[in-house]
C-alpha cells in the first residue's frame, strides 16, 4: 500500500509537471515569434501555435485524482499509532493503529505518536570525570530531593512507560507536546520530591528504600495512568548520601560491629564467671567434704564461711548486671552513662554493706564459739584446781623459762631443811601467816 501511495503522488506531480512544461513551451514559441518579427519585419514567419491553456488545464484537474487519491492513504508504522484530526471538527474518536487507512485529503489528517516502551533515567550525582581520550556521553538528568533532616539526597531512578494507543484521541487534545518532558518527567520527579521528606536519610538508604520506591510508582501509576500513559516500572537503582552523611554513616556502622565485638566477649566473660563459680562451688563441697573430720569448731566455721559464699553468687551477678547495664548505657546518650553509673555506684554500696554485714556477723558468731569453749575450757580447769591447789605451782612451773629453776615444798614447811632459810629471807613487814607454797631461786 505504502507503494501505490508514492506511486499516484509521483504520478499526480508528473502530470502536474507536464501540464505547466506544455504551458511554458508554447509561451516560449511566441515570445521566440514576436522577437524574430521585431527584428526582421519583412520576413514572412509562421504563425506559432496558441497556448494549449485547456489541455494543461485538463491535464491538471486528471493529476488531481491520483494525488488525492495518494494523500488519502495513510501508512502507519510499526510500534507507532495515530489520530485522525480533521479541520473542521477536530480531533475525531478511535485510534489508527500499524497498517493502511483511508482518510480525507485536505480535510483530514494523521498524528503519529511512538507507543513503544520509553525509558526515563535520572543520575544520583554528577557523571564522573572523563578519561583520557573518552568521548564524552550525553549524561542523564540528576534527581536530588532532601530528606527528613533536610540533607540532600541523590537518587537514580529509571521508569519504563508508554502511551496507551486506546487513549491517544484524549492525549492529541489535552496533554502538552512534547510528552516526555513536559509531563512524564515532571509527575517522575514531584513524586519523588514529595515522598522523600517523610524518611530519613537512613530509612532512604536501607530500611525503607523498597517502602519509598513502592509509594513514589503507586502515586506515578496513578497520576500518569489518568492521562494515558502506562507506567510497567519503576526502579530505584542507587541513593547517593551527602558526603558527611556518608562519613558518619561509616563511623556509626564501625560502632555497630565493635559493639557486637563487646557483646561476644561479655558472653565469653560471663561464661567464664559461671565457670569459675562452678569452680568454686565445687572446692566448697571438698572443703566441706575435708572439713567433715574435722573438730566441731573447724565445722562450723566452714559452715560460716559456706554461707558467706551463699552471697558471693549474687554479688557476683550484680556486678555483671552492672557490667550490662554499663555496657547498654554506652550505647545511649552521655546523661544515661551517668545515671547507669550513678545506680552502679549505689548497687555497688549496698552489695558492699552486705558483704560486710554478714563477715561481721560470721566473725561474731566464730567468736562467740570460740567463747563458749574457752569458757567451757576454763570452767573445766577451774573444777579440776578446786580438787587440786597444788596443781597451779606445776603448771606455772611449766609455763616458766628453761633458766630459772623450780624447787617444790610443802606448804606447812614441816621435815624440810631448808623451810628457816627461806622464812629468813623474806623482808620484814611482810605478813607470816601464809607462806608460799614455793620459792623461785635463780643462779
Amino acid at each position: 500500500m505504502l507503494v501505490i501511495k508514492y506511486l499516484l503522488e509521483i504520478g499526480a506531480v508528473a502530470m502536474l509537471v507536464i501540464a505547466a512544461a506544455m504551458v511554458l513551451i508554447d509561451l516560449y514559441f511566441q515570445n521566440e515569434y514576436r522577437r524574430r518579427l521585431s527584428l526582421h519585419p519583412e520576413l514572412q514567419l509562421p504563425l506559432p501555435r496558441s497556448l494549449r491553456w485547456r489541455e494543461a488545464v485538463r491535464l491538471g484537474v486528471v493529476s488531481l485524482v491520483p494525488l488525492l487519491t495518494g494523500m488519502s492513504i495513510v501508512v502507519v508504522p510499526s510500534g507507532m499509532a495515530g489520530v485522525r484530526v480533521s479541520q473542521l471538527s477536530g480531533t475525531l474518536p478511535g485510534t489508527l493503529y500499524p497498517g493502511s487507512h483511508i482518510v480525507v485529503p485536505l480535510v483530514q489528517h494523521v498524528a503519529i505518536y511512538d507507543v513503544r516502551d520509553k525509558v526515563y533515567t535520572t543520575s544520583a550525582g554528577a557523571p564522573p570525570p572523563l578519561k583520557k581520550g573518552e568521548a564524552v556521553q550525553p549524561s542523564p538528568e540528576t534527581l536530588t530531593v532532601q530528606a527528613k533532616e533536610g540533607l540532600p539526597i541523590g537518587l537514580a531512578i529509571t521508569v519504563r512507560y508508554r502511551l496507551d494507543a486506546a487513549k491517544l484521541p484524549y492525549i492529541h487534545n489535552t496533554l502538552p507536546e512534547p510528552i516526555d518532558s513536559e509531563i512524564v518527567q515532571p509527575i517522575i520527579g514531584s513524586a519523588f520530591r514529595s515522598l522523600a521528606p517523610q524518611y530519613t536519610v537512613r530509612d532512604v538508604f536501607a530500611e525503607k528504600r523498597e517502602e519509598l520506591r513502592g509509594r513514589a510508582a503507586g502515586e506515578i501509576v496513578q497520576k500518569l495512568g489518568a492521562d494515558g500513559i502506562i507506567v510497567k516500572e519503576v526502579m530505584l537503582r542507587d541513593v547517593q548520601l551527602p558526603p558527611e552523611y556518608a562519613k558518619g554513616l561509616e563511623g556509626l556502622l564501625l560502632k555497630e560491629q565493635e559493639n557486637d565485638q563487646m557483646a561476644v566477649q561479655t558472653d565469653i566473660q560471663a561464661k567464664q564467671v559461671r565457670i569459675a563459680e562452678l569452680e568454686a562451688e565445687a572446692a566448697k563441697v571438698q572443703a566441706v567434704k575435708r572439713a567433715e573430720g574435722d573438730a566441731r569448731v573447724r565445722v562450723l566455721q566452714a559452715k560460716s564461711e559456706a554461707d558467706a559464699m551463699q552471697y558471693t553468687l549474687p554479688l557476683k551477678e550484680k556486678q555483671i548486671q552492672q557490667s550490662r547495664l554499663e555496657a547498654e548505657a554506652r550505647k545511649e546518650s552521655t546523661i544515661k552513662n551517668a545515671e547507669a553509673a550513678a545506680q552502679a555506684k549505689v548497687i555497688d554500696s549496698k552489695a558492699e554493706l552486705e558483704r560486710r554485714n554478714l563477715l561481721t556477723d560470721a566473725e561474731a558468731k566464730r567468736i562467740r564459739v570460740t567463747a563458749a569453749a574457752d569458757l567451757e575450757r576454763m570452767r573445766g580447769e577451774a573444777s579440776v584446781l578446786r580438787e587440786s591447789p597444788l596443781l597451779i605451782n606445776k603448771i606455772i612451773a611449766e609455763r616458766l623459762s628453761d633458766k630459772v629453776q623450780i624447787m617444790m615444798v610443802p606448804a606447812d614447811g614441816k621435815y624440810f631443811f631448808a623451810s628457816d632459810v627461806l622464812k629468813g629471807q623474806i623482808p620484814n613487814g611482810i605478813e607470816q601467816d601464809d607462806p608460799p607454797a614455793h620459792s623461785p631461786q635463780g643462779h
